[in-house]
């Protein structure tokens, strides 16, 4: 497989992990020009941005760290304007969350960073 056929796969992964435990996937992989994000989903009221980073190994860090200040940044423009153009109103509940997977293993870390406008 190659990367982005890898990075599918987990990501599939980590929406069917959202929905056992309750979650509506809204959106996958939604783009516009700031970004990216690879899961929107809601829980209750609430929306989560979710970002999914895969490792097969520790050689290059855990997936987690990778999920660095700038790309927090570049996920909160881009749900910014998922926000606006979904006309999601200001009082709606957010937060952003990352699932990190290394090998078979999945990570869900709620709330991972906070908005960073």
């Amino acid at each position: 497989m190659n990367r982005r056929q890898t990075g599918t796969e987990y990501e599939r992964r980590a929406e069917q992990y959202l929905r056992e435990k309750g979650y509506e996937i809204l959106e996958r992989n939604f783009r516009c020009a700031y970004g990216e994000i690879d899961l929107i989903a809601r829980q209750g009221s609430g929306l989560i941005f979710v970002e999914v980073k895969y490792r097969k190994n520790r050689r290059a860090g855990l997936p987690e760290e990778a999920v660095s200040l700038l790309k927090q940044q570049k996920i909160c423009r881009t749900a910014d304007y998922y926000r606006v153009t979904h006309r999601i109103g200001e009082g709606t509940p957010c937060r952003f969350d990352v699932i990190a997977a290394e090998g078979e293993e999945l990570r869900h870390y709620e709330n991972a960073f906070a908005y960073r406008g």
